[in-house]
C-alpha cells in the first residue's frame, strides 16, 4: 500500500515537473521576439554609440564619467529633470483622474468623441505643441490679443513663454490622455458592487474609495504614472522650445552635447546616467506592481456604467468636460484658427495688430517657391507618416503582445514555476529602457550601427518604423499588463481541463478579455509614431519626410509665410490624427473588446 502511495507521489511529481518544463518553454518562446528585438535594435545601436563615445581609441576611457561626478552644473540638470518630472506627473494625475472616473462610470452623448479628441494632443509633435500654445497664450496669442483689445493695452498682459509653468502645462497637455485611457479603461471594468457593499456596511464615499477602489486601481495607476513620469523625465522638445535656454533636462543636454558640441564622450556618459535612472524607476515599478496586482472579477461596461440622471451629476460632468476642453482642446483650436488668420501691424500703433481671414498658408503648401529638390507635397508627407505609423503599430503589437502575455503570467497566481518569473522580472524593466534613452542618441546609433553589410539598412524604408517601434512597443506592453494580470487563472485552468491546448486558451480566453487593451496599445503605438521627431530627424530620408519633419522645415525658415505654412500643415496633421482616433473608437462595437 505504501509502495502504491509512493509511486503515485512520484508520478505526480514527474507530471508537475514536466508541466513546469512545458510552461518554461512556452514563456521563453513568448519572450523571444521582444528579447531579439531589443538585442538587435536597442542594445546593438546603443553599444555602437557608447563604443564611439567611451572607447574612441579602442580601449575603455572613463574620463567623461569621472568628469560628471564633479560637475555641479550637470547635478543641477539632473535635479531639475527629476523635479519637473515629479511635479508634472502629479499635476497630470490630478487633471486626468476626474475625467477617468467620468468616462469609466457614466454613459453620455459624445463620450467617444471626447475620448478621441483627448487623444489628439498625445500625437502632436513638440514643435506643433509649441506653436499651439503660442497661438493661444503667446505674445500674439488669442488670449493676449483679446485682453489688449478689451483693455486698450499696448503690450500683452500674459507672458508664460520660457517659464516653468509653460513646461508643466505642456506636459499635462500631452499626457492627460494616458491617465484617461489606462486608468479609465481599467476602472470601467471594476465591479461597482464592491463599493456598494462597503457603503452598506457604513463606509463613507471617501473611505470606500481609499480602501476599495484605490487598491484595485493601483496597477493601472502605477502604469499610467510610470509612463507619464518617463515621458516627463526624458522630455526634449517641450523643454527646448517652451522652456528656452533657462531650463535644461538630461535629454536636452544629451542633444546639445551630441549635435551642437559633437562631444560624444560626455553625451554617452549622460546617456548612461539617464539609463541608470530609468532602469531604477522601472525596477521599483515592477516590485510595487507585483505587490498590489491581484486577479479581479472584471465586468463589461454595460454592467458598470450608468447614465447621468441627477442634475448634480450632469453639472459635475459638464465641469469636468469643460475643464478637459480648455486644457486639451483649446490650444489645438487656437492653432487651427491661427492657420486661417494673417496678423499685420496696424499703422501708427506700435503694438496693435490687424487680423484678416486667409487661405494663403494652405495654398502655399503646394508651391515650391525655392525650387528645392527636397520639396515634398504635404499630402505625400501625411501619407508617409500614416504608412510608417501603421507599420509601427503592427510591429509593436507583434513584439509587445507575446511579451505582455508572458510577463502577465506570474507563479504567484498559480503557474507554479519560478524561473520564468525571474526572467520576466528582468525583462520587464528592460522593456522600458528605450523610453529612457535619448531619441537623438538612438537615431545616431541607428546610423552608426546599420552602416555596413550585412546590416547596411540606412537606405531601407523599414529603418524608420523599426526606430519608432523601439519606443512604441513598451506602451503596448504597459497597456496590456494590467488587463492580463487581472485575468483569473481559474479561467485558463478550466479551459485546459476541458481539453483546450495553450494556443486555444490564448485565442478563446485571454485574447477576448484583453481586446480593449489591445486597441489602446495599438492606438498608442500609432500615435507615438505620428508625433515622433527626435530620431526621425536623423533616420528619415530627405525624399520621404514625415509630417513632423516637414513642419520643422517650415519653422526653421524665417518669415511669417513659413510660420503660417507650419501652422497649416500642423492643422492637417491634427485633423488626420483626430479622424484616425475617431475611427478606432468606432471599431469598439457592443461587447467587442470588453472584459
Amino acid at each position: 500500500m505504501d509502495q502504491g502511495v509512493d509511486g503515485s507521489r512520484i508520478e505526480i511529481g514527474r507530471s508537475r515537473e514536466q508541466e513546469g518544463r512545458r510552461g518554461t518553454a512556452q514563456l521563453l518562446a513568448l519572450l523571444l521576439p521582444a528579447s531579439c528585438f531589443l538585442l538587435l535594435f536597442y542594445f546593438y545601436p546603443l553599444a555602437s554609440i557608447l563604443r564611439i563615445g567611451l572607447a574612441p581609441e579602442g580601449r575603455l576611457d572613463l574620463t567623461a564619467l569621472a568628469a560628471l561626478a564633479g560637475d555641479a552644473y550637470l547635478w543641477k540638470v539632473l535635479a531639475f529633470t527629476v523635479w519637473q518630472a515629479v511635479l508634472s506627473t502629479l499635476l497630470t494625475l490630478l487633471a486626468g483622474l476626474p475625467g477617468a472616473y467620468l468616462v469609466a462610470r457614466y454613459q453620455f452623448r459624445g463620450k467617444g468623441v471626447l475620448r478621441a479628441l483627448a487623444g489628439v494632443p498625445f500625437v502632436m509633435p513638440t514643435l506643433v505643441v509649441a506653436a499651439a500654445f503660442s497661438a493661444l497664450v503667446g505674445p500674439r496669442g488669442w488670449i493676449n490679443l483679446g485682453w489688449m483689445a478689451l483693455l486698450h493695452l499696448n503690450s500683452p498682459p500674459l507672458n508664460v513663454t520660457n517659464t516653468l509653468g509653460a513646461i508643466l502645462l505642456a506636459h499635462v497637455f500631452y499626457n492627460t490622455t494616458i491617465v484617461l485611457r489606462l486608468v479609465g479603461d481599467f476602472w470601467s471594468h471594476l465591479d461597482p458592487r464592491l463599493v456598494g457593499a462597503a457603503r452598506v456596511l457604513g463606509a463613507s464615499r471617501a473611505r470606500a474609495f481609499l480602501e476599495i477602489t484605490l487598491p484595485l486601481l493601483a496597477p493601472a495607476l502605477l502604469a499610467a504614472a510610470l509612463l507619464v513620469f518617463i515621458f516627463d523625465f526624458t522630455s526634449f522638445g517641450v523643454i527646448l522650445v517652451l522652456g528656452g535656454p533657462k531650463f535644461t533636462t538630461l535629454e536636452v543636454e544629451i542633444y546639445r552635447q551630441t549635435v551642437n558640441l559633437l562631444n560624444l564622450p560626455t553625451a554617452a556618459a549622460l546617456s548612461l546616467v539617464q539609463l541608470a535612472c530609468t532602469l531604477g524607476f522601472t525596477v521599483l515599478y515592477t516590485r510595487l506592481s507585483a505587490r498590489v496586482t491581484a486577479p479581479l472579477t472584471l465586468r463589461p461596461q454595460t454592467f458598470t456604467q450608468r447614465p447621468l440622471r441627477s442634475w448634480r451629476a450632469r453639472l459635475a460632468a459638464a465641469i469636468i468636460v469643460g475643464g478637459l476642453f480648455l486644457l486639451l482642446i483649446a490650444p489645438l483650436v487656437a492653432l487651427a484658427a491661427r492657420s486661417f488668420v494673417r496678423l499685420e501691424a496696424a499703422r501708427g500703433e506700435r503694438a496693435a495688430v490687424q487680423t484678416g481671414f486667409t487661405l494663403a498658408f494652405y495654398r502655399e503648401l503646394f508651391v515650391n517657391r525655392r525650387e528645392s529638390i527636397f520639396y515634398v507635397p504635404p499630402f505625400a508627407a501625411i501619407g508617409n507618416s500614416v504608412g510608417v505609423a501603421t507599420a509601427t503599430a503592427l510591429l509593436s503589437l507583434a513584439v509587445g503582445l507575446p511579451a505582455a502575455f508572458a510577463l502577465g503570467r506570474s507563479p504567484a497566481r498559480g503557474d507554479g514555476d519560478s524561473r520564468p518569473s525571474r526572467l520576466g522580472a528582468v525583462l520587464d524593466p528592460l522593456i522600458m529602457l528605450p523610453l529612457g534613452t535619448s531619441a537623438v542618441t538612438m537615431g545616431f546609433g541607428f546610423l552608426v550601427a546599420f552602416n555596413r553589410p550585412p546590416l547596411d539598412w540606412r537606405a531601407s524604408p523599414l529603418l524608420l518604423p523599426l526606430a519608432h517601434t523601439l519606443v512604441a512597443f513598451p506602451f503596448v506592453v504597459r497597456s496590456l499588463l494590467p488587463a492580463l494580470r487581472g485575468i483569473r487563472p481559474q479561467l485558463r485552468r478550466a479551459a485546459a481541463v476541458l481539453g483546450a491546448n495553450p494556443a486555444r486558451v490564448f485565442v478563446e480566453v485571454d485574447l477576448p478579455l484583453v481586446g480593449r487593451a489591445l486597441f489602446v496599445g495599438g492606438a498608442f503605438a500609432f500615435a507615438i509614431s505620428l508625433g515622433e521627431f527626435g530620431a526621425t530627424a536623423l533616420v528619415a530620408r530627405p525624399e520621404f519626410p514625415t509630417v513632423p519633419v516637414a513642419v520643422y522645415r517650415f519653422l526653421s525658415q524665417p518669415g511669417a509665410l513659413n510660420y503660417g505654412q507650419a501652422l497649416a500643415l500642423s492643422t492637417i496633421l491634427m485633423v488626420v490624427c483626430a479622424g484616425g482616433i475617431l475611427a478606432i473608437e468606432s471599431l469598439r462595437v457592443g461587447e467587442v473588446g470588453e472584459f
